[in-house]
């Protein structure tokens, strides 16, 4: 019953087609850690991966899913120095740097918007 949105069909087909994998650990409890979140389910996570071999940096990838135009805000457990969007080849474009606030970095999406934030961690 409902849209696929309120059904959640993105997040089931991602766990569906790429699933956890369960290792095990020492029995010792360990706090939850995540190192990325983002506060809409709009919005989909797509990639995180280290943007130059030689650098401090990182690609985060996300796009709009729902066919909304929706503001999240992107969370990170990571050192962040700087955030800023980036193009598809990971350069700098437009406003230069993301301000980084306490909620993480806010970041704007109109309907299957693409983007991708380029972060460079502190040493």
């Amino acid at each position: 019953a409902g849209s696929f949105q309120d059904a959640g069909v993105i997040q089931h087909a991602y766990n569906l087609n790429f699933p956890l994998h369960v290792f095990p650990a020492s029995s010792a409890q360990h706090l939850a850690w995540s190192a990325f979140s983002v506060s809409s389910p709009a919005v989909v996570l797509e990639t995180v991966k280290q943007a130059s071999p030689q650098g401090r940096t990182v690609v985060v990838r996300l796009y709009e899913a729902h066919g909304s135009t929706v503001v999240t805000w992107l969370q990170t457990s990571l050192p962040i120095k700087e955030a800023m969007l980036c193009d598809l080849l990971e350069r700098p474009v437009g406003q230069g740097r993301l301000p980084l606030e306490q909620q993480g970095m806010r970041l704007s999406f109109t309907p299957f918007h693409v983007l991708s934030v380029l972060l460079v961690l502190r040493q």
